[in-house]
């Protein structure tokens, strides 16, 4: 199943909640399964150079179906990857970018920049079940 209209705002509705309560302007993307933009807000003051970051972060665990900073594991120069990082266009592989899901599974996928990379994945997490 894909994201409704309905749940993905209200996946960004929750993300913003989580934003605003730990005080992070935040770039919140939401990818549908096909990696197309479903649904997207630039928060009051956040960083535009975090625009593209929240996007890559969607993108990077939709092309993994896996959190984002689980794709950065492979991403480690001990595990000889070189060159993975600029595949797909570029990956992003630190926290913040996760699947959405509801209860017919995974219809979506989140990605969030402007804070740290654990204040990012904390509000990712808050808009990831609808």
């Amino acid at each position: 199943m894909e994201i409704t209209q309905q749940q993905a705002f209200k996946s960004l509705n929750q993300s913003m909640e989580k934003a605003n309560e730990i005080g992070v302007n935040a770039n919140i993307t939401i990818l549908d399964r096909a990696g197309h933009i479903k649904a997207f807000i630039r928060m009051d003051e956040a960083f535009l150079g975090s625009i593209d970051i929240s996007m890559g972060k969607a993108k990077t665990a939709m092309l993994f179906r896996m959190n984002s900073e689980a794709v950065g594991e492979f991403l480690n120069p001990e595990n000889k990857t070189y060159g993975m990082v600029n595949t797909n266009g570029g990956l992003v592989g630190f926290k913040g970018g996760v699947p959405v899901t509801s209860e017919s599974g995974t219809v979506a996928y989140i990605g969030v920049s402007g804070g740290s990379p654990e204040q990012d994945f904390e509000i990712a997490i808050a808009g990831s079940r609808i």
